[in-house]
């Protein structure tokens, strides 16, 4: 973990792989207003096309109840309220539920925590995570508490960064990821180190199989998963039986 200091204030600039959550919190406050503007130019504007089809496979409409777990700053959640689904935002970071209070003031916005949602048992049409999943310090119990408050019937749908399923292409992509990516964002963001985390997180991720494996052993049924640009994302889906 890397500490920059100002004055009295502590700020984490870079959380480690243990994923502690008051390290992963306290880097996301820290890149919070840029965050979805770096995202979009660091994964050379895709991440406008994978919201757009992960927004096509859960096919939201008026009446749906949705969980957005780890929504940010509301980019994923926008696209489903718009539809007239009823759309709460959960994220565990102040910095970021600020920071998409201000850009989306319509959407409902909530703080918690991904490992322990206070919402009762089937609740919610649809859980949905994007590009959170692999912040969370357990990986299954993170699901878990996504198939508890999810009705019979009811669908978890995860967009997360995968890997490549071309040899060549996936060792290219881990240059960028490894080499490329980190340099780009020394030179671009005021908190290079949260993308050095990115990278690392990434690389360090399960593949398509593994996950669709977690997903299957916490109680999810009908696995299954589309790769998105080669497999550098992927979408996951289950159903809760």
């Amino acid at each position: 973990m890397v500490r920059a200091y100002y004055g009295e204030n502590i700020r984490v600039s870079r959380a480690g792989l243990g994923k502690e959550p008051e390290e992963v919190s306290a880097m996301f406050d820290g890149v919070a207003r840029r965050y979805d503007f770096l995202n979009d130019l660091l994964s050379l504007g895709r991440t406008k096309a994978w919201r757009k089809v992960a927004t096509s496979i859960i096919q939201p409409k008026p009446g749906m109840r949705i969980l957005d777990i780890a929504a940010g700053t509301g980019s994923s959640s926008r696209p489903l309220a718009d539809t007239g689904a009823e759309v709460i935002s959960l994220d565990f970071s102040k910095g970021m539920l600020d920071a998409g209070r201000k850009r989306h003031p319509e959407l409902t916005f909530m703080q918690g925590d991904a490992l322990a949602l206070t919402f009762k048992d089937n609740e919610f049409d649809i859980t949905t995570i994007s590009f959170g999943l692999r912040n969370t310090s357990d990986t299954k119990k993170a699901l878990s508490q996504a198939l508890r408050v999810l009705k019979p019937g009811g669908r978890m749908v995860i967009v997360e960064f995968s890997q490549p399923t071309n040899r060549l292409f996936r060792n290219f992509y881990l240059h960028y990821l490894m080499r490329a990516l980190p340099a780009i964002a020394r030179k671009i963001s005021t908190n290079p180190d949260a993308y050095i985390y990115l990278a690392e997180s990434i690389q360090a991720w399960p593949n398509q199989t593994a996950l669709a494996a977690l997903m299957e052993e916490v109680g999810f049924g009908s696995v299954q998963w589309r790769n998105l640009t080669f497999g550098i994302v992927a979408i996951h889906t289950g159903y809760k039986s």
